[in-house]
């Protein structure tokens, strides 16, 4: 008696059956949309709930953590430039990673999100943590690189955008 070995394991079902490890695939971004999502709305809200973050000056402003970073940073211009307005470059990374965060953890232009996401953490990385030594230290890698599956892939399932690509598909005849 002889026994196949199965060769067909990413095959998907329409109904959405399947074995255990199709769903396991199908369902995997999802851990990774919710802590990314939940974590940069923690962050933005954090932001602009610190009245000491949004100043200029002072113990624990932007202004003076963009002043701390600039000469040890990859981009000394780019924190030159965050330098003009301390407290608006606090504001602008404060609501997109709201932004970022609502539109990750809800599936609605997630691909937008993640990437708005990545870049986010692209130039904390080439400014706040570079001089992280060694460098797995800082974060703002890792999350960069977080961010890179879900720009890839969206979000296929239990999304906004999931839901207005099936209630596309439905008016169109199936088609797209």
């Amino acid at each position: 008696m002889t026994h196949g070995m199965r060769t067909d394991a990413y095959t998907s079902h329409p109904g959405g059956g399947g074995d255990w490890r199709e769903n396991a695939t199908r369902y995997a971004l999802l851990p990774l949309r919710i802590f990314l999502g939940v974590t940069f709305i923690y962050a933005g809200l954090d932001k602009l709930t610190d009245s000491a973050f949004m100043k200029d000056a002072g113990a624990g402003s932007v202004g003076d953590m963009m002043r701390t970073v600039r000469d040890s940073s990859a981009i000394p211009s780019l924190v030159d430039l965050a330098l003009k307005s301390p407290s608006g470059f606090g504001y602008a990374i404060a609501l997109g990673e709201l932004a970022v965060g609502i539109g990750t953890l809800l599936g609605l232009l997630t691909r937008l999100a993640a990437l708005g996401g990545a870049l986010i953490s692209l130039s904390l990385w080439l400014t706040v943590s570079w001089a992280s030594d060694p460098y797995y230290y800082g974060n703002d890698l890792a999350y960069l690189m977080a961010w890179i599956p879900l720009v890839l892939a969206g979000a296929p399932l239990l999304s906004l955008d999931a839901a207005l690509r099936s209630r596309r598909r439905r008016r169109t005849g199936g088609y797209r």
